[in-house]
């Protein structure tokens, strides 16, 4: 998904929510490694370089590359991030209009002119194609952004997204993977689950998509195996295997049961979440929860896997449901920095496994320490959830050209291994989100 989300790859390959291999391939940097053994007079002792010293090598290389042949704009973000996250936070009010602004701008400058909204800005390649799957969830950020301001233009883009969605959707119900571009077009379960929950905000906000959103929840809950997980239709952009993030896919069914209660819905959404949980180790940790590296997933699935548990909890309240997703707050709480820093990828013990921090899922990991907040009342999860917040606005640039303000990177530094010199149209909606949630608490007085 995405990286991700789902569906479009690193330069060389087509996938999800994030290109993790930057614009150039590391085995071009091979001669790194071989230089070094060059150097070493004949007959001498070669030293023995482990996988990682040969990584950091190869990172070296590539940086010192791409400082001589990014374009401008890369190397102008990327000697602001090398100095470090600004000291200053810009504030909810300041930056949540301009989140706003740029996913509009992203809507009207997607090359497929459909629309959709533009998977990124790419500082290596410019605007990118509409991205069906981030187009469905981005939805109801438009319409609750739209009602909470009484602003009719951004209820109309929420509208000509959904209508677009409408259009593409394939004959059996379901959504293909990637940017609309991509290829093969083939139905997948993870985009169908995250147009669903656009789909069931028009429905509910509008009304005329009750039978594109029945036939998207009817085609996975077909699709769907006897034990809850889904196997048959997996995403062409990302690793083969089981995936407990799918629960975000679940929530899709609990949002369409809202609107269709006596279809079924909600008992397979709840199949999904017991199937993922069954695997859950006791400190919370999910062993099958990412996109190509589950033994160091990303906060973006993590991200996905709780929200999905929440929901669940949220759709038909249960004391284990709540208790699973505790856990895997509690976890990422134990990784979280008192200024707010998350590290992009986590290794088991909910220990930091990279130094740059995915932007995408410290927002999405920020919301589910709000609902957690709602729910127990206990203010760690709202602290925690206000310096993640705080931290990704700081990362956010008020200021420069039309196509970097506003927007939000995929990780931050910039060059960090996530949606790389990428801004990326999920990573402003799970903001956007998130700060709409601060906003809420503050407005009722709880932060």
């Amino acid at each position: 998904m995405t990286m991700l989300a789902f569906g479009v790859p690193p330069p060389s390959v087509e996938g999800g929510a994030g290109r993790t291999g930057g614009p150039y391939n590391l085995s071009e940097h091979h001669d790194a490694v071989v230089g070094f053994h060059d150097t070493v007079p004949h007959g001498a002792r070669v030293p023995t370089l482990s996988l990682r010293m040969k990584n950091a090598i190869l990172r070296r290389a590539r940086a010192a590359r791409e400082a001589l042949t990014l374009p401008p704009l890369a190397r102008a973000e990327l000697k602001l991030d090398r100095g470090g996250l600004p000291g200053s936070d810009p504030g909810a009010e300041r930056v949540l209009p301009a989140l706003m602004v740029w996913m509009s701008l992203a809507q009207d400058r997607s090359p497929s002119a459909d629309g959709g909204v533009a998977r990124s800005y790419d500082l290596l390649r410019g605007w990118e194609t509409s991205y069906p799957e981030t187009t469905g969830y981005i939805v109801p950020t438009f319409i609750a952004y739209g009602q909470r301001t009484g602003r009719e233009d951004m209820l109309a883009r929420a509208r000509r997204m959904t209508d677009w969605l409408v259009r593409i959707q394939l004959p059996g119900g379901g959504f293909q993977g990637g940017r609309i571009d991509s290829v093969p077009v083939v139905p997948v379960t993870f985009n169908t689950g995250q147009i669903l929950i656009g789909l069931a905000a028009a429905e509910t906000a509008f009304g005329g998509y009750r039978e594109p959103m029945r036939r998207a929840a009817d085609w996975l809950a077909r699709t769907q195996d006897a034990d809850g997980c889904w196997r048959s239709h997996p995403t062409p952009f990302a690793a083969p295997g089981e995936k407990e993030y799918e629960t975000h896919v679940a929530w899709g069914l609990f949002e369409a049961a809202r609107v269709e209660p006596d279809r079924g819905y909600g008992e397979a959404g709840l199949r999904n979440v017991a199937w993922a949980l069954s695997s859950q180790a006791e400190d919370g940790w999910l062993p099958k929860c990412c996109l190509v590296d589950p033994a160091r997933p990303l906060t973006h699935t993590i991200g996905y896997a709780l929200r999905g548990v929440l929901e669940a909890h949220r759709y038909r309240p249960d004391a284990a449901l709540l208790e699973a997703a505790r856990r895997i707050a509690d976890g990422l709480l134990l990784a979280s920095r008192p200024d707010g820093h998350l590290a992009g990828r986590l290794s088991r013990g909910w220990r930091p496994a990279v130094p740059w921090v995915c932007l995408t899922g410290a927002a999405q990991v920020a919301i589910c320490w709000f609902m957690l907040f709602r729910i127990t009342g206990e203010r760690r999860y709202l602290e925690a959830g206000l310096r993640a917040n705080a931290y990704v606005r700081r990362t956010v640039r008020l200021d420069g050209p039309e196509e970097v303000r506003g927007g939000v990177k995929g990780a931050f530094p910039v060059d960090g291994d996530y949606g790389r010199f990428q801004l990326l149209n999920w990573a402003a909606k799970f903001l956007a989100d998130s700060l709409m949630l601060e906003a809420d608490l503050k407005r009722e007085g709880l932060a």
